[in-house]
């Protein structure tokens, strides 16, 4: 089903729904942008809402339906940094420790040190546990 299509919506509209999502995660309201955030993915299939959307999923404490978002955003962008670590997030939330750890280890050298010291904790974190 067309959804843009029975709405009579373009790109535009689409575009206002996902700053006015944004603007509520810069507002710390996730309960508020999730609800954007999942309109859109039924709207779009946009990478870019994917990816926020599993991230909202994985702030939100609901992990299993993060890892499947994230993994639905990763078969389009393979390679985006952000969602790879909430994918190793999700998993060790989830108790996958071995795969957690090993997702959390190949971002542990990357170039943005925000990244890398972000997985370099997780694994820290969970090597213990």
């Amino acid at each position: 089903m067309n959804w843009l299509e029975i709405l009579g919506w373009g790109s535009d509209q689409l575009e206002d729904l996902r700053f006015v999502g944004f603007s509520y995660i810069k507002q710390g309201q996730y309960d508020i942008a999730l609800r954007f955030f999942e309109a859109l993915d039924v709207l779009s299939e946009n990478t870019y809402d994917q990816q926020t959307l599993g991230a909202l999923y994985l702030q939100k404490g609901e992990n299993l339906l993060a890892l499947n978002t994230i993994e639905k955003a990763l078969k389009v962008d393979p390679t985006h940094v952000p969602t790879l670590l909430n994918r190793a997030k999700a998993m060790l939330a989830l108790g996958y420790k071995r795969q957690g750890i090993t997702a959390a280890q190949s971002l542990v050298k990357n170039r943005d040190p925000n990244i890398a010291n972000q997985a370099s904790a997780l694994i820290l974190a969970y090597e213990k546990s």
